[in-house]
């Protein structure tokens, strides 16, 4: 994220974030290849941050992002939340993600938790206690 995003707007989980009780991390493997990862960071008993999707630039293209996302609302759903939130950035870099949230039927919101406004992020919600969600 350093790379893409202004360094006040990196809000990417390092290695100690990740190893957080509250973080969850999933990944996706085709034998050793690391093809991408996801996380899910408690905020409350009923609600939840997808944190660190990631795909592997060679396995863009390959689902392998919405397995992940789809295994993350999944889990979000056991565990009981009734919102999953997440942030993602405003830049060109990252409208295929965007784009794979708003299909999964996360809509906009205003930031969350400990988040503020930033012109270079982008917060998006999904109510999982809706009994018509928007997803496809």
């Amino acid at each position: 994220m350093h790379a893409t995003s202004p360094l006040e707007s990196v809000h990417a989980l390092d290695l100690t974030g990740l190893t957080e009780p509250a973080v969850t991390m999933w990944t996706a493997r085709d034998g050793d290849l690391l093809l991408g990862c996801g996380a899910l960071k408690a905020l409350s008993p009923t609600a939840g941050e997808i944190k660190s999707m990631r795909t592997a630039t060679a396995a863009r293209g390959r689902g392998v992002g919405t397995a992940l996302l789809d295994h993350l609302i999944t889990e979000a759903g056991v565990r009981g939340y009734q919102a999953l939130y997440l942030e993602t950035g405003s830049q060109d870099f990252f409208a295929p993600a965007r784009r794979l949230y708003a299909r999964r039927g996360f809509q906009a919101c205003g930031p969350f938790g400990d988040y503020q406004l930033d012109p270079n992020s982008v917060f998006m919600t999904l109510r999982l206690d809706d009994p018509h969600p928007r997803r496809s």
